[in-house]
């Protein structure tokens, strides 16, 4: 990560006490026999059979298998993943409400909403980064390119003719098509679509040239069978699902890597005893080969680590797009 995009010394500091110390609180005295009281609450803030469901419920096998209890997924969706991260922050401290949050609510929401019912740094302890997702630059078959080199020299020609679409105003293949903007020098028109459904169903039908697929389960059938054809990869490395595919830095776009990434949350205030034992059963049951193949056939790679280092990747991560989002005057207005 650039030094452009570092977080300011005193508040790094203080966040990252926080998730090294943890928080004393009145519940700290059933962290001892946690979690035999009731089934584990695991919050999804996304709907039921997208990419984030399915890495939620490979956590809830992980983290029931090593604990040796039942957790169950709740999928709480809206606002983009706020509203379940929102519930996530509100809940009791007491180990039996975890939720599975992602860049949007953690890292974007925080600088492109001011009025944010949930402070991150204040309402949430980062337990481990879970899941990262490369996604892709696709473009319908009818457009006038076939590699990033082409789109260039297209989007110069043509300034401020050449769309793209997002699922919204603010996500993070809306912030993607920015960034790349900002770094080949060209000016690009943003077509903002209420979610991926829509936005996908344009795509195909050739409505708009081209868009940032976030998943790459639903962008390689597409790529594979030639309904769409994949410009770059957007994150650093090469995707197994496409490995054919050149990210944008093979292609002269350095740095660039922008992938989807989901990691555990819980309510701040949670017992340190109890975030050491998960971020230990999810660090343990993520490295193993059968879940490491399971994440793959969604797109993902598992990325267990500390509570320490998830604290402080949020921090990079809110820096460096909120950079972007000031630079490119994005508003939800």
């Amino acid at each position: 990560m650039s030094s452009e995009f570092q977080p300011h010394r005193r508040a790094a500091l203080r966040w990252t006490a926080a998730a090294a110390a943890g928080v004393v609180a009145p519940v700290w005295a059933q962290a001892s026999d946690w979690p035999s009281k009731q089934a584990i609450k695991l919050i999804v803030p996304f709907p039921a059979g997208g990419p984030a469901d399915v890495m939620g419920r490979l956590v809830a096998q992980v983290l029931g298998t090593a604990l040796k209890a039942t957790v169950v997924v709740e999928n709480k969706a809206g606002a983009g993943g706020n509203l379940g991260t929102d519930q996530i922050a509100k809940a009791a401290p007491d180990g039996y409400t975890l939720g599975l949050s992602a860049i949007s609510s953690l890292a974007i929401a925080p600088t492109l909403q001011p009025k944010l019912p949930y402070n991150v740094e204040r309402d949430l302890l980062p337990i481990s980064l879970v899941g990262v997702a490369r996604g892709a630059l696709v473009a319908h078959p009818s457009a006038p390119f076939t590699d990033l080199k082409g789109l260039i020299a297209y989007a110069k020609a043509h300034p401020g003719k050449l769309a793209y679409g997002s699922s919204g105003v603010g996500t993070s293949n809306h912030l993607q098509g920015e960034y790349l903007a900002m770094r080949a020098g060209i000016e690009l028109l943003h077509i903002p679509y209420k979610g991926t459904a829509p936005l996908a169903q344009d795509l195909l039908g050739g409505a708009i040239p081209m868009a940032f697929e976030s998943s790459l389960v639903t962008a390689g059938p597409n790529v594979q069978t030639g309904k769409l054809k994949a410009i770059a990869i957007t994150a650093h490395g090469r995707a197994p699902l496409l490995p054919q595919v050149p990210t944008l830095e093979e292609q002269g776009i350095t740095p660039f890597d922008m992938p989807t990434w989901f990691g555990l949350v819980a309510p701040a205030g949670l017992p340190r005893a109890i975030a050491t034992q998960l971020e230990r059963a999810l660090g343990e049951g993520l490295k193993t080969p059968a879940m490491q193949e399971r994440f793959a056939a969604i797109g993902a790679d598992t990325r267990p680590g500390t509570s320490a280092a998830f604290a402080s990747y949020i921090r990079e991560e809110t820096q460096r797009y909120a950079k972007i989002i000031q630079q490119a005057k994005v508003t939800l207005d």
